[in-house]
């Protein structure tokens, strides 16, 4: 029987590069799955349910609620989004270091739920740069640019809640950096 797999927490504001550094991290290592949440939200362009998100109904999403089928849940800018606790389970038995990308709301679930996890928060090189990002996908309007900034503010706030932050100023180097982090709790914990 394999030995259980690390759960990885990363959180970081909308912008910072979240899915480009898990990118780049998932490429380099095999052993590491990334969960795959559910959502109310519509999908974007080019998202394929099942890849990117389960993308479900409010009422779907309700019904899962009240079954307590979620590790952890949250609404996020209108929408729900939540980690299904079942597959979750099955990849850290299995063996594979699963890496839940979710927001602040969702990591403090999963820390009181699963205080062995480990959680990294990855941070912007600067409050304008994160804005800059933001701008340049060319999605958002003035309200929902205004509506994820202040969120942004009020997440970076709560980075020292973290076990770990991780500066994105360079993609390479971060991706670096959180493999660096695994290997060493990987080390710790067998040790």
């Amino acid at each position: 029987m394999p030995e259980q797999g690390l759960l990885l927490i990363v959180s970081g504001p909308s912008g910072v590069g979240k899915g480009a550094v898990m990118a780049l991290l998932l490429a380099n290592n095999p052993n590491l799955v990334c969960s795959v949440s559910t959502t109310t939200r519509a999908p974007r362009l080019g998202e394929r349910h099942g890849v990117n998100y389960y993308f479900v109904s409010r009422e779907e999403f309700a019904a899962a609620i009240r079954e307590g089928e979620f590790l952890e849940w949250a609404e996020v800018y209108g929408n729900y989004y939540g980690t299904r606790r079942s597959a979750a389970l099955e990849q850290l038995c299995r063996g594979k270091d699963l890496i839940l990308e979710i927001d602040t709301q969702g990591a403090r679930q999963i820390k009181a739920a699963c205080p062995s996890s480990i959680s990294i928060f990855i941070k912007p090189p600067s409050f304008a740069e994160l804005e800059r990002r933001i701008v340049s996908r060319g999605s958002e309007n003035a309200e929902s640019l205004a509506r994820r900034l202040s969120a942004a503010q009020e997440e970076i706030s709560r980075s020292g809640e973290y076990d770990y932050v991780v500066v994105n100023d360079e993609l390479e180097r971060a991706a670096a950096e959180l493999e660096s982090i695994i290997r060493a709790e990987k080390a710790r914990r067998s040790s």
